[in-house]
């Protein structure tokens, strides 16, 4: 049988020992995911920890640490694929890219076990649950600071309602007062809001923006002629 002829104990053993280490260090890292109910849980983590592992360990088996190398790449590409599928988007809100991080990590730790480098693995693991549990309390510190406008970057709209008839008189106006204080506009949309009247919105160049200059802008734009409202939004940046 051809497997016994390859069959090498010490590498099988050497294969082993990449296995169940890339299985436990996937395992602690899954866990804090699945505690706190993430997407990709503890199986997941620990799926991607052992793939990774294996498919460098057989690399580095059949055509030594240059193919390793080679096959380190490919994991760290494809598992990109992997963590798409858990991040979603619902309207402006982005949610599991620190789930595909993780995933990503997860794979980071296969991989150094599969090349037997076990002490780096469980650094790497140390790592990741330390920024997954360590920083939460840092994070929620920083989400309670009040936002100061000159200190946040984000995303503005300024929108005008205005009838058909006067809609190319207003954006050119508006435009006009928005570049007068600075604020670089990057696009204009209009929007046709029931029988007759029209959304104008200008979209600014993202940045800091003054907040309490952009509401005197939209004070002044609400006393034009024609203009049934006037408003502004902000997005902040992901």
């Amino acid at each position: 049988m051809h497997f016994i002829q390859t069959f090498n104990g010490p590498a099988f053993l050497d294969t082993i020992v990449s296995y169940l280490s890339a299985f436990l260090f996937g395992t602690l890292i899954g866990a804090e995911r699945q505690y706190r109910q993430r997407t990709a849980g503890l199986r997941t983590n620990v799926l991607v920890a052992v793939g990774a592992a294996a498919f460098v360990d057989l690399a580095q088996r059949i055509a030594g640490d240059v193919e390793a190398v080679r096959v380190i790449s490919y994991v760290v590409s494809g598992i990109g694929f992997l963590g798409a599928g858990v991040i979603m988007k619902d309207g402006t809100n982005v949610q599991g890219l620190n789930t595909a991080a993780t995933l990503w990590c997860s794979a980071a730790v296969g991989a150094c076990t599969g090349c037997d480098m076990l002490a780096e693995g469980g650094l790497l693991t140390v790592f990741v649950i330390a920024g997954n549990t360590l920083l939460r309390p840092l994070v929620n510190a920083i989400d309670r600071i009040p936002l100061q406008g000159r200190g946040v970057e984000a995303s503005y709209t300024v929108s005008l309602l205005t009838d058909r008839a006067h809609v190319d008189t207003l954006r050119d106006l508006l435009v006009a007062h928005l570049e007068q204080a600075r604020f670089p506009v990057a696009d204009i949309e209009l929007t046709e809001r029931g029988a007759d009247q029209v959304e104008i919105a200008a979209t600014l160049t993202s940045t800091a923006v003054d907040r309490a200059e952009l509401q005197r802008v939209i004070a002044h734009l609400s006393a034009a002629h024609a203009v049934a409202h006037a408003s502004w939004l902000v997005t902040p940046e992901a």
